[in-house]
């Protein structure tokens, strides 16, 4: 799971990624600026959805994708266990990925925080 955070002072969008969620991803941190970040839905049924290639990271059919992943020419980052708690963060280009899926636990308040903090940026 990832804890989000926005910090309007710097402009940012913060993904600290909690516990083995590190290991699993090989990140502890993506910042992505305001400015980059398209907008975010809740969608659980994106697990469902063929995931591509592994670039690095972790993937257990059913049970955990973490990591970098590239499908149909696309760049994404997965950190989900529990699809029910995930979160599609679309970035804009020139990010180092085109989207972000990750699980927090909030999905709603999670949306609404993104969608208020790009409004206003």
């Amino acid at each position: 799971m990832a804890l989000i955070s926005i910090d309007r002072e710097r402009g940012l969008l913060t993904a600290e990624f909690q516990g083995l969620d590190k290991l699993w991803t090989l990140k502890s941190r993506l910042e992505i600026p305001l400015t980059h970040v398209r907008g975010a839905t809740h969608d659980p049924g994106i697990a469902r959805e063929p995931k591509g290639m592994r670039v690095a990271g972790t993937y257990f059919p059913g049970l955990i994708t973490a990591g970098r992943f590239r499908h149909n020419g696309e760049r994404l980052f997965w950190d989900v266990k529990n699809p029910d708690k995930a979160v599609v963060i679309e970035l804009a280009d020139g990010e180092s990925y085109d989207r972000l899926v990750i699980e927090v636990d909030d999905p709603r308040a999670t949306v609404a925080l993104i969608e208020q903090s790009i409004t206003r940026a």
